[in-house]
């Protein structure tokens, strides 16, 4: 009996790494993610756009962690243009209309994903819960439970 409630809180432990911690707070800035980094959107226009350097993949207004080329204001789809005589690294524009664009600035390297909402983090916790489960059952009290 011991066996099952240990397994059922380990159970229960795993599949608390296994769900994505999502909450429905708002972020405080609205911005985009390009190429690894923050862009946090301004109210200045861009005039001066050179080439389209990328578009959103992923939009959410529930604040979390994602992949890809996230947004939490923007639609996916939504189109990054570097702009003539400012770098990359520096700042952005964000297409808001047709010929209308926005300057995001550069805020730093996005955080990313957490582990326990990556395929990687998934396959390390079954793992993990295979090899502690193998433990248990191999214990000497529970091998003579189990005869």
């Amino acid at each position: 009996m011991r066996a099952k409630n240990m397994l059922g809180i380990i159970s229960l432990l795993m599949a608390s790494f296994i769900l994505p911690l999502h909450s429905n707070a708002s972020w405080v800035d609205s911005f985009v993610v390009w190429d690894g980094y923050v862009y946090v959107i301004s109210d200045e226009p861009v005039e001066n756009v050179e080439k389209e350097i990328g578009h959103v993949t992923k939009y959410s207004d529930k604040e979390g962690t994602y992949g890809g080329n996230f947004s939490n204001t923007f639609d996916k789809g939504t189109k990054y243009y570097s702009i003539t005589g400012i770098s990359t690294v520096e700042a952005i524009a964000v297409q808001t209309s047709e010929n209308t664009y926005v300057k995001a600035i550069s805020d730093g390297k996005y955080k990313g994903k957490k582990i326990w909402q990556t395929t990687e983090g998934i396959v390390v916790i079954i793992i993990s819960f295979v090899l502690i489960l193998g433990i248990i059952t191999n214990r000497p009290e529970i091998r003579r439970f189990n005869k």
